[in-house]
């Protein structure tokens, strides 16, 4: 969803365990010889800044060869996310489709795996996530549209997958997915709520309200946005890969392309969550992106699906995301941190009114 602070921390087969309990020692036991390199000393290497808030990365490297190993963090506000055995599913379901994704290696579990947790190990992907100032060839406003587009394409893709020939149709529960959907957040806002969050409860009325009676059953990603795609580095009519399918699931596959184009911000707009964002919030550095409703028109043609719904969704998606990072402003609460309950309570009330916007015409 978003960066967290800190830097790469390194350790090697002799340093024992980091603070979340990697042990590289242990792990290169686990590992053995499934993978290349065998015998010579495995480093591992946790990643820093600008890789999530959700879950753990860490390269990995051992004789010459490169992997990323992901897990749980220590501390998650979202039942049900960071599910690494899912991931792993959904990650071998997508071999030989057009959704470009990482590929998957070894999946280690809580029970026969050295960390307690499950985790996925999965090969490098030669890639970037495409947030803050964008590096050559994405500096061509030509090249930027082309990225806009490619993050249309897979979600289209995604969309049209036939999970069940894939065996994953039991990822789900998509009988009942959109109305369930209010429900399900707002119960998790209740678990932690500590304020009066400004419209939330009558943007969740109007939801429930407005709820279209069907839809188009298929996979989703669950948190389908720049953060968590990688652009190559040559070529912007592609992505290089869709990351992070831990909360991926079968439901409703307008929530992926209304997530990406309810935080897409257009010339003159405020951004919901700040400079997180490409272009980190500078207009010169967005020149090219494609506006919300080419993107939606691409979709359409290339998915074959209807938007008439879509300004639901798209409240709908914000909704979601501020129900969850709502979450962290209970968590800065408990730790006394003001500055942090201003930045994500803020966060959290722009979203809410970006929802209203989008469910009443002032925002296309």
């Amino acid at each position: 969803m978003g960066p967290e602070e800190g830097g790469p921390v390194a350790i090697t087969s002799s340093s024992g365990a980091d603070e979340d309990g990697v042990d590289p020692a242990a792990l290169d036991d686990w590992i053995g010889d499934r993978l290349p390199g065998h015998g010579a000393a495995l480093e591992v290497e946790r990643m820093g800044a600008g890789t999530g808030i959700a879950n753990a990365l860490y390269w990995l490297r051992r004789g010459g060869n490169t992997w990323v190993l992901r897990r749980p963090p220590a501390e998650t506000n979202t039942p049900g996310a960071s599910d690494m055995t899912r991931e792993w599913r959904i990650l071998t379901a997508l071999e030989g489709t057009a959704v470009p994704h990482p590929q998957p290696l070894l999946l280690g579990t809580a029970e026969d795996g050295p960390f307690g947790v499950d985790f996925v190990i999965m090969a490098a992907v030669d890639g970037f996530t495409p947030v803050g100032v964008l590096p050559p060839p994405y500096t061509a406003p030509a090249a930027r549209t082309e990225l806009g587009f490619a993050m249309v394409d897979a979600v289209a893709d995604l969309g049209r997958i036939d999970y069940r020939s894939r065996g994953i149709e039991d990822l789900g529960k998509p009988e009942g997915f959109l109305e369930r959907q209010v429900a399900r957040w707002s119960r998790q806002v209740d678990s932690y709520r500590t304020r009066d969050i400004p419209g939330y409860d009558t943007l969740a009325s109007w939801l429930d309200d407005n709820r279209p009676q069907q839809y188009e059953v298929g996979l989703m990603h669950g948190d389908y946005s720049p953060f968590n795609v990688m652009a190559t580095p040559h070529d912007p009519t592609r992505l290089a890969a869709v990351v992070d399918w831990d909360t991926g699931t079968i439901g409703d596959p307008l929530m992926d392309i209304a997530h990406l184009l309810a935080r897409w911000t257009e010339p003159g707009e405020e951004p919901a969550i700040g400079t997180w964002d490409i272009g980190e919030g500078i207009a010169e550095e967005r020149a090219g992106l494609p506006t919300r409703a080419a993107m939606a028109r691409r979709y359409v043609e290339r998915s074959g699906r209807d938007l008439t719904y879509l300004p639901f969704y798209q409240a709908l998606a914000l909704f979601k995301l501020a129900s969850i990072l709502e979450g962290r402003v209970a968590r800065a609460a408990r730790k006394g941190t003001a500055a942090d309950i201003a930045v994500w309570s803020g966060m959290v009330d722009r979203l809410i009114d970006h929802g209203h916007q989008f469910a009443h015409g002032r925002r296309q």
